[in-house]
């Protein structure tokens, strides 16, 4: 359980405080520390785009959003301009990585489930 509620949380749109959010969700669920944020380092330098961008593809398709990427006028962009474009992706950024956490984090339960339960057959 521990790793599949590090995975959710690894996966959230939360970017920045997964590590602090998946130990307090082990101490407030008494779950292993080490096991949860092994499961938030999900997310990591050479994982987090290709995550966040499906999850967003995906969060797109399912609310019916034909245009994912806006227009954006990069000849006159500000930061506030930017957000402001930026705007539409982030319903479905929300939606899919809460989508594809769950399900990645249902998934992940079977498959560890699985293996521990295998590993312990195997030491008796």
């Amino acid at each position: 359980m521990a790793f599949s509620v590090g995975i959710f949380i690894g996966m959230s749109p939360l970017f920045g405080i997964h590590t602090i959010l998946g130990l307090i969700a082990a101490w407030v669920f008494g779950l292993n520390r080490i096991v949860t944020i092994t499961g938030v380092y999900i997310t990591n330098p050479w994982t987090i785009v290709p995550i966040y961008t499906f999850s967003a593809y995906i969060g797109a398709k399912c609310l019916g959003i034909k245009q994912i990427v806006p227009e954006i006028d990069w000849a006159h962009i500000t930061f506030s301009n930017f957000a402001h474009e930026l705007n539409p992706l982030l319903t479905p950024f929300v939606f899919g990585t809460l989508l594809i956490g769950f399900i990645s984090a249902v998934i992940s339960y079977f498959i560890i489930y699985h293996a521990v339960k295998k590993a312990r057959s195997n030491v008796k």
